[in-house]
Parts: structure tokens; sequence; C-alpha cells
């Protein structure tokens, strides 16, 4: 399932609060797409990394009570405690964690509570793994631990990835190349030994690096110490053909409205460097003088370009030359 429909599934089963698990291979974003829920809920969120806990951290330390002439357990201080508080209790790789404490966890998921701590009402719980056939240093979930989640497996989805990367500001060589050559965005493979692999994650380490002003002679090995050597050298090649292309606010105020380049790499890197600009500046005039533009466009890419500036929100139907653009294309759309 491609990450936008778990966030629309979880957003209801958080409500009812049904335990969730989502399964995935290493970096593509099952994290972040929590965290997301919960600020869109304006949640509070607690990551908790089972695999870095011993079991009293869950269930406490026990202690006498001298009042009571009893034995209690001290709650942990880290578990949310306000009883009107609400938010996500997110248990990230639960199935790395020791058997141990995985069993600590069966009371706290079932019951809601562990020991002498019960979780707030208003708190739903959400887990994430790695995949047993994924190499990561996982334990096998026992089955009754299995069976209190309702279990999902996300997978690595392309346009999702491009909607975040344009709201998060990746540069936009980095988003191209990827549309360019969508089977970069994720290369792990289970079997290699290779310590480096582009991921979503990955990428967005890269765009970190060329952030960083790293020296030309050192950027090569920096990206390819993120996502392997050959999606580094093909996005740094793609890069050099980005130089190629007009200024881009040339076309936005109208005084460029013809392109004699017509290669698919140029166009796949205009087409993404018009949106990112559009974001910068989408006045009437600047999206009408896009779309007149686009009208010289080969038909698949004046199709990508307007597509990426619907799902970003920029105003495309309400142009002066909406009309005659769908008339153009109307023999795509239909």
């Amino acid at each position: 399932m491609k990450a936008s429909n778990i966030i629309r599934v979880v957003n209801k089963l958080i409500a009812q609060k049904l335990p969730v698990f989502i399964w995935g291979p290493p970096g593509i974003g099952k994290s972040s797409i929590v965290k997301q829920i919960a600020a869109s809920q304006e949640l509070e969120f607690l990551d908790l990394r089972l695999s870095l806990l011993d079991p009293t951290d869950l269930k406490g330390i026990p202690f006498f009570n001298p009042e009571t002439n009893e034995g209690v357990w001290a709650k942990p201080s880290f578990l949310p405690s306000k009883p009107n508080s609400k938010g996500i209790l997110f248990l990230d790789e639960i199935n790395t964690a020791p058997p141990a404490v995985q069993a600590s966890a069966y009371q706290l998921i079932l019951d809601r509570k562990v020991g002498e701590y019960e979780l707030p009402k208003g708190w739903s719980i959400v887990a994430a793994g790695n995949r047993e056939n994924d190499r990561g240093v996982v334990y096998k979930m026992p089955p009754p631990l299995a069976n209190r989640f309702v279990h999902f497996e996300m997978e690595v989805d392309f346009d999702d990835w491009k909607a975040w990367a344009y709201d998060s500001k990746i540069e936009s060589a980095i988003i191209a190349y990827l549309a360019y050559d969508k089977s970069m965005l994720f290369t792990f493979d289970a079997t290699s030994n290779e310590k480096s692999f582009a991921t979503p994650r990955s990428w967005e380490y890269v765009d970190s690096i060329i952030k960083s002003g790293i020296e030309s002679d050192l950027i090569l090995d920096s990206i390819s110490g993120a996502v392997g050597r050959e999606a580094a050298v093909g996005y740094l090649s793609f890069k050099k053909v980005m130089k190629d292309l007009p200024d881009l606010n040339t076309i936005l105020d109208g005084s460029l409205t013809e392109l004699e380049e017509k290669d698919s790499k140029v166009m796949m890197a205009l087409a993404i460097g018009l949106v990112n600009a559009l974001l910068e500046n989408s006045s009437e005039a600047a999206v009408d003088n896009v779309l007149k533009f686009s009208l010289q466009l080969p038909g698949e890419f004046a199709i990508m370009l307007i597509k990426d500036m619907q799902q970003n929100n920029i105003d495309v139907e309400g142009a002066a030359s909406w009309g005659e653009w769908v008339r153009e294309f109307a023999y795509l759309l239909s």
C-alpha cells in the first residue's frame, strides 16, 4: 500500500484506538508518515525505539511501599501521563527488540497498560518495523503479539515521494533526475552487501549534502556514500544537463515563449524547474505564461507539468490560457 493510502486509513483507525503496524524496507519513511499524521491532527507524538529498551523500562522497576507493605512498580517517566492529553505512541523497530522486551509490550498494546502504568484514553498506538526478509536484525514476531495489530505493508511510490519532495523544497535536480529514472528512488537489494543504497531517506541526505557546500572534487564520493555509486553518477550526469536550461524567470515573465531543445532529460528538468519556480511566484501572469509556454512542449511533458502544478495547488484552471491548453491536449486527457 502506498504511503498516501496508509495515511488515509491510519487517520481513521487511530480514532478508533486500533493498534496499527506498518511494515516496510528500511529508509522509505515509515516513521515520517506517522509523525505527519500526528501533526495533521495536532496530536502529541512520542517515538519509542523498543530495540533500545530493557523489559523493565516499560514495566517499571519494582520497589517496596512501606505505607502499604506492598511491592509496586515504578511507572516509566517517559510514557505519556497527563489524563487529558492526546497523541500517538509510536513503537518503532518493535520486531528488532529482544523477545523479552516484546513480551513487555504485549500488555501495553492489548490492554493499554503495563505494570502500574495506564496509557491515557486520548492516545493511540502505532508500530513499525522492517520485514524479516530485509536482512535487518529482526526477531520473528510471536503470533499472539502480531494478532494485536492491524497490519499494512508500505511500498515506495514515486508520485507520493514527489509530492513530499516539492513540499519539502528538495533540490529540483534531484526531483527531475528521479522523475526521469524512477528506478533510482529505491535500490535496496536484500541480497547485496553494499552499505550505501538509494532510498527516499538517503535522497533527502543527498539534498542536505548538496546544500552543505561540499567542494566539487568531493561531491561524487559524498553522494555515493548516501545513495551508492550508480545513483550518484546518474544524478550528477543528469545535473549537467540542467545547465542547458534557459533562465526560468524568462518563461514566467513571458519573454521566452519557445524552446528549441527537445532532449527528454532537458524537458524533464524544465518541467520540474518550472513547478519549483511557480511555487516561489504563482501570480496569475506567471501561471498563464507557463501554460502558454507548455503548448509547444511534447505532450507527455506538458501533461506532467500541469499535473504537478495542480498537485501543488497552483491555480491552472483559472488561467486565461486554460481553455486553449485543454483543447490542445484533449486527446491525451481522454
